[in-house]
């Protein structure tokens, strides 16, 4: 097992790994900005170092500044969290070729499953269902764009090959809209990940999110996990998680088998998620493959009593499963609600500046992922997540209850926070009775935009 292990990333992510970490008997390293230096995960580590200014591309994003800082303390792995260079391919090459573990899969399974085009062809190679779309990416100058696009049929949406988190995305409706859409995603892409490539896919209209955690061991075992609901989202990112879904248990089995089939089709390692789109009569499709862990992991954890951040170290480190599917039950009703610095009422625009004061909630069954203090200062450099409030309870209608008593207990001042959204959508009949999909803010909160 790893001696001391460098966390690549911040706030709330890197926290609960060094709290893994820690109970694992393992030191761990810190890296964070110069705006970063009082963030709660440098308190929390054994060891910190500077890697650079506030923008991400000088900081966590700086791969030759991160080797450095694990060289210089004598760091044997590093573990990226989510988001910045979990899913660099680039980066998991200069970490092996410097004798460092990457704790994350293969160089080989990240290239395959982070470009969406090829992981689509990757899966429907291995039988799994995915939506009808193009097989390689397209412009707005594509030769027979137009008839390509009748023929995959409206509405449409065109994704970014590269990247995820809602970014490169446009839904397209008409004929009329195809051509900007596609430029507009592709500048989009190109600012948030390098690369502008997009294709087109069908738009399937109120569909489920649905996704499965799913833990790979280096001989070639897979375990899934119960599959966690994310449907509730704005701009394609997910702002409620719980688990379980009210899919049912034969497409739960079904589904789950697909998952883990999917997994082994690219050789899977360590922790990661396959996510699908479930429409109104049960059809479900591949979406994509996240080759990390999860922001909403602990979801899973919850309901499966399953620690995923000890499990993906141990993994890393060569040890073997040691389980199977069999072996993972349901043991309750969990919901997440993501609590981020934004103002809900102005369709979600970003409130950083500086935490006043903090009421955190607590009680039976109540889990707080969070990096923030009064007077901790919210940067705008980064993404806007606070906390992660999970509860646990028995049956659903039970842990909406819980969490709509916790929430109310949850006080940040100084800031605008989705709190109050979180307490609205809670209260919401259609979210009680479980009708809940891809655009419901818009649907049963807004109305339609």
């Amino acid at each position: 097992m790893f001696n001391k292990i460098l966390i690549a990333n911040r706030g709330e992510i890197a926290v609960r790994i060094i709290r893994a970490c820690r109970e694992m008997g393992i030191r761990t390293v810190a890296v964070h900005s110069d705006i970063d230096a009082e963030c709660l995960h440098v308190k929390f580590a054994d060891e910190s170092v500077c890697i650079g200014p506030a923008q991400s591309s000088e900081s966590y994003l700086n791969i030759a500044n991160i080797i450095s800082a694990a060289e210089i303390t004598g760091a044997d792995a590093i573990h990226p969290g989510y988001g910045f260079l979990s899913e660099n391919t680039y980066f998991a090459d200069v970490c092996e070729s410097c004798n460092i573990k990457f704790i994350g899969p293969h160089k080989t399974t990240i290239q395959q499953m982070g470009d969406k085009s090829t992981a689509k062809k990757t899966m429907r190679k291995a039988g799994i269902p995915t939506i009808p779309g193009t097989e390689e990416c397209i412009t707005a100058e594509t030769p027979k764009l137009f008839k390509i696009a009748k023929k995959i049929g409206y509405p449409l949406i065109v994704k970014a090959s590269a990247g995820g988190g809602g970014k490169g995305m446009r839904i397209v409706p008409s004929e009329d809209a195809l051509k900007n859409a596609i430029i507009t995603a592709q500048t989009e892409a190109k600012a948030a990940f390098g690369n502008g490539d997009v294709y087109l896919e069908k738009y399937l209209e109120e569909p489920k999110h649905i996704e499965f955690q799913i833990l790979g061991d280096i001989k070639g075992n897979v375990v899934s996990y119960p599959e966690r609901d994310c449907s509730i989202q704005r701009r394609h990112q997910k702002l409620i998680e719980e688990s379980p879904s009210n899919i049912s248990p034969k497409l739960r089995k079904k589904m789950g088998h697909y998952a883990r089939l999917a997994a082994k089709a690219v050789d899977y390692f360590t922790a990661g998620t396959i996510e699908f789109l479930v429409d109104k009569k049960e059809n479900f499709y591949f979406m994509e493959m996240n080759t990390r862990i999860q922001v909403e992991h602990p979801v899973t954890e919850m309901v499966s009593g399953v620690d995923l951040v000890k499990e993906q170290i141990r993994l890393a480190g060569g040890e073997p499963l040691g389980y199977n599917y069999d072996d993972v039950v349901i043991k309750g009703h969990v919901i997440e609600c993501r609590i981020n610095a934004e103002d809900s009422e102005k369709d979600f625009i970003p409130s950083p500046g500086k935490i006043e004061s903090v009421i955190f909630p607590g009680g039976p069954g109540v889990r707080l992922d969070t990096h923030i203090y009064p007077g901790y200062t919210v940067p705008s450099a980064y993404d806007s997540l606070l906390a992660k409030l999970l509860v646990i309870d028995t049956k659903r209608e039970k842990a909406i209850a819980r969490m709509q008593r916790a929430l109310s207990e949850f006080e940040i001042t100084g800031i605008k926070t989705t709190i109050p959204f979180h307490k609205t959508t809670l209260a919401n009949d259609y979210f009680k009775k479980g009708e809940i999909y891809t655009n419901f803010i818009q649907k049963r909160l807004y109305g339609e935009k």
